[in-house]
């Protein structure tokens, strides 16, 4: 049997925990943050669960973790 490819820009966006769940960072980071107020700045910071639904297709893009 071959390895199975990971797929890089799953790998990138993505990281799985220890416990199996599947993380990724809160969107709109990246400007206008001066704007928000301090409860939703500090959400932003915060890494996001994914939904159980999607969790198993996005591990089976990364295989090796």
């Amino acid at each position: 049997m071959p390895k199975i490819k990971t797929k890089k820009a799953v790998s990138k966006r993505f990281k799985i925990t220890k416990n199996k769940k599947v993380m990724k960072r809160t969107c709109g980071q990246d400007h206008f943050n001066a704007r928000e107020s301090g409860n939703v700045g500090r959400n932003k910071k915060k890494d996001g669960q994914i939904a159980k639904s999607d969790q198993k297709n996005i591990r089976s893009f990364i295989p090796y973790n």
